[in-house]
């Protein structure tokens, strides 16, 4: 509140000045804060920029002077190759002057003997036709010298200064053995160096970058000046300072410092490097001028801005005025709405409490006739399930009756047989009675016989007699058999009489379980649409009770919502109340000011 005081009686020109650095201090702050970033990354992209600059130019230096090497070296190693099949003396000179016709950069190829050209019997043959002046020895020459000490490779010479030409020169020379494989001679040939420092003269990284070419002990090969070629060395003039022995280890190197870049490279086979050094400001001077003025331009920007800002705000203040009476008219108009939107919120909240509290009674009794419905229904389902255990038992019973019927069945039908098989005995019976009687007369017969016979027929009168005997009981033996038979008989109708009577028992007790049956079948679907109906009515409470719960989770929101409205409303009011005191407060402002820019007007006339 005492900021707030302090403002309102600063002065105009305190306001405006205040105005003027609250506008411009952003705005420089951005400014500072972008530069700064920008040249962060301006200075990471142009280190990736510099090593590929160094790795391209070195490959494509190493590829230009390997282009002008290889067909010298070729050809070298294809001599050796052809000298190597003949001992032949004769075919050195056609070789060497064939060989030396297609190489652009030679100044001249040769072959020399092992023996010293002082000795006698010594061969020298240059394709040009020289021939070596008296006191010439080429064993002293490091071209031979190199090719023998590593016979079967290629050797490189240090440049040296051609006695005829006065140019400088490097030659690559390569043993030559004889058909059993014994060193026999050299052949060379002689590279101008300025054929291959024309290529590091037209080549630069930078303004004030150097490409050179040097040897394995540092000795510039190639040189912007001239007098520096193989008498000063690299070493002692470049800026690199790391380690020398890693640094020369052949690979293509990149480096860089806060002031100066370097690269290295081995040039194939050969003992020689491409080194390339340079300073760093090359590329960031240009970048640094150009953040310096980037940053001034915004920072004038930024000041014309905040000029400009403070008179499109002073134009603004003009409307102002009018803008806050309006403001002031519209906030009560506002706080009188609210009002009355708070009074009306109130009284739907009450109404809708009301609601809730109505289908909440509501919601109680639909769960309550819920549990009802589904105690009904556990009932009908035991009472269905009961009927169904009740039918079963039946549909056993019956089958019970329908197997007693069946076996009671087959007893009758064996009795008949049997009471058959009891009629075919009586035949039997009769013929073993009408078989007897004639055995019994016979006897008798026999016996008459046997008395008529005397003594003789003694023997058989006495068979006669048992025989008659054994007829006699025979006959008695088969009226007890009919006795028995005619009881068996008696007892067999009796017994089928009875079993027939309890046929038809059965057949009654039968039909009795069949439409005992059928009753509990219907017993049994009427309970399933009981307990089906239970269900389904359990179902719909259910439903009618989720729907009314849904129902009363909305209506609790709504009377939350009205709730939160009047809560909404009655802080709409506060706040238009507070916007219209601070309408006025503006206007009051407003109106001093004005009055102070008119007493400050008049002070200066």
């Amino acid at each position: 509140m005492a900021k707030k005081n302090a403002y309102k009686n600063m002065s105009t020109k305190k306001k405006s000045r205040k105005l003027f650095w609250g506008t411009l201090a952003p705005l420089l702050t951005v400014t500072i804060v972008s530069c700064t970033f920008f040249y962060d990354i301006s200075h990471k992209i142009i280190e990736y920029y510099i090593d590929a600059q160094l790795t391209g130019t070195i490959e494509k230096i190493n590829s230009s002077v390997l282009e002008r090497l290889n067909p010298v070296m070729v050809n070298i190693e294809d001599f050796s190759n052809f000298a190597s099949l003949s001992d032949d003396t004769q075919i050195y000179v056609p070789l060497v002057q064939t060989f030396q016709k297609n190489l652009e950069y030679s100044s001249g190829f040769y072959y020399s003997s092992k023996r010293s050209t002082l000795q006698e019997g010594s061969i020298f043959v240059h394709n040009s036709g020289w021939t070596p002046p008296a006191g010439y020895d080429q064993t002293t020459r490091e071209w031979f010298k190199s090719a023998i000490n590593n016979p079967g490779q290629l050797a490189f010479s240090s440049p040296f200064i051609d006695a005829d030409t006065g140019e400088l020169i490097i030659t690559i020379s390569h043993s030559v053995n004889d058909t059993e494989g014994n060193v026999k001679g050299i052949v060379a040939c002689d590279i101008l160096l300025s054929k291959l420092t024309s290529l590091f003269d037209n080549t630069s990284i930078s303004k004030n970058s150097s490409v050179n070419m040097i040897t394995s002990d540092g000795y510039y090969i190639t040189n912007k000046d001239s007098s520096k070629i193989m008498k000063k060395k690299y070493f002692d003039e470049t800026q690199y300072k790391g380690d020398l022995t890693k640094w020369m280890r052949g690979t293509l190197q990149t480096s860089k410092d806060r002031k100066n870049y370097f690269a290295i490279s081995k040039v194939g086979l050969s003992p020689w490097y491409i080194v390339i050094e340079g300073p760093v400001r090359d590329f960031t001077g240009q970048l640094s001028n150009t953040i310096i003025i980037f940053e001034l331009a915004l920072a004038v920007f930024s000041i014309i801005a905040a000029v400009y800002n403070i008179f499109v705000i002073k134009k603004m203040r003009e409307g102002e005025q009018e803008m806050g009476a309006a403001l002031f008219e519209e906030t009560q108009n506002l706080v009188v709405s609210a009002k009355e939107n708070a009074a009306t919120a109130q009284d739907q909240s009450a109404a809708v409490k009301e609601i809730v509290a109505t289908m909440e009674d509501s919601n109680a009794l639909s769960e309550s006739i819920s549990k009802k419905i589904q105690a009904v229904s556990k009932v009908a389902d035991k009472t269905s399930r009961d009927v169904i255990d009740g039918v079963n038992s039946i549909e056993k019973n019956v089958a019970q009756l329908h197997a007693i019927f069946d076996a009671n069945q087959q007893t009758i039908d064996g009795m008949k047989i049997l009471s058959e098989r009891i009629e075919s005995i009586w035949d039997i019976v009769t013929l073993i009675n009408n078989v007897a009687d004639q055995a019994k007369i016979i006897a008798f017969n026999a016996e008459l016989e046997a008395s008529s016979a005397g003594e003789a027929g003694k023997s058989f009168r006495i068979v006669a007699n048992e025989i008659r005997r054994l007829s006699d009981g025979i006959i008695d033996g088969t009226k007890e058999i009919k006795e028995r038979i005619n009881e068996i008989q008696h007892s067999s109708d009796s017994l089928i009489l009875a079993s027939e009577s309890g046929t038809q028992k059965i057949n009654e007790g039968y039909e009795s379980a069949k439409n005992l049956g059928e009753m509990f079948d219907s017993i049994k679907n009427s309970a399933e649409i009981t307990a089906s109906s239970a269900g389904d009515i359990t179902e719909i409470i259910q439903q009618q009770t989720t729907a009314s719960e849904q129902i009363l989770i909305a209506l609790k929101q709504i009377s939350a919502g009205v709730e939160n409205f009047t809560v909404a409303t009655d802080s709409i009011s506060a706040s238009s109340e507070n916007i219209r005191t601070m309408s006025e407060a503006m206007n009051n402002s407003m109106k001093s000011s004005d009055q102070e820019e008119n007493s400050a007007k008049k002070e200066r006339k």
